[in-house]
């Protein structure tokens, strides 16, 4: 038996990260007015089902793994923007990080952070060794972590697993 709402979820987050992707991409900025509707989205659908659960309650809320992973990639990139002066990343990049916890939860969360930065680095290296970009040169991070997020929704799984395996037997 199938959740149709799940996948109306999914849906329309896909389309929110995928609009992220594109602005982003060409304006270096993701706007307010496309990132706070889909946080609402996602904490709407999460309260939902954690109502669904049998287990409702604030603490219950709290505890949520998709709360708790979204709070912790928005301070681990408000962590960023603070050492930085927001030189290095925006607080766009905050929010949608945690967009990306609602949508995600743990672990997979850190599938989508882990792939967005690898990718990153990958292309801005990329970037400068081409001569298109210097070390001073901005770089969107919103499209690298929508792309990381799609990676975890369909293969998180796989890639921990995948990496879990690798780690001794004991």
């Amino acid at each position: 038996q199938g959740r149709s709402d799940l996948l109306i979820f999914h849906f329309i987050i896909s389309s929110f990260l995928i609009i992220i992707f594109v602005y982003d991409l060409k304006h270096y900025i993701i706007p307010d007015k496309i990132i706070y509707p889909a946080i609402g989205v996602a904490l709407i659908f999460d309260f939902l089902n954690l109502l669904r659960s049998n287990i409702p309650g604030i603490s219950d809320l709290l505890t949520s793994s998709f709360l708790l992973s979204a709070l912790g990639a928005a301070a681990f990139f408000f962590l960023i923007v603070l050492i930085s002066r927001g030189k290095w990343m925006g607080a766009g990049d905050i929010k949608l990080a945690f967009l990306m916890g609602l949508f995600l939860g743990w672990p997979n969360i850190v599938v989508a952070l882990l792939s967005a930065i690898f990718l990153g680095a990958l292309m801005g290296i990329g970037l400068i060794i081409s001569g298109k970009k210097t070390l001073k040169s901005e770089v969107p991070f919103g499209p690298f972590l929508a792309i990381g997020t799609f990676l975890a929704l369909f293969w998180g799984e796989k890639i921990i697993n995948f990496y879990l395996n690798l780690l001794p037997s004991f």
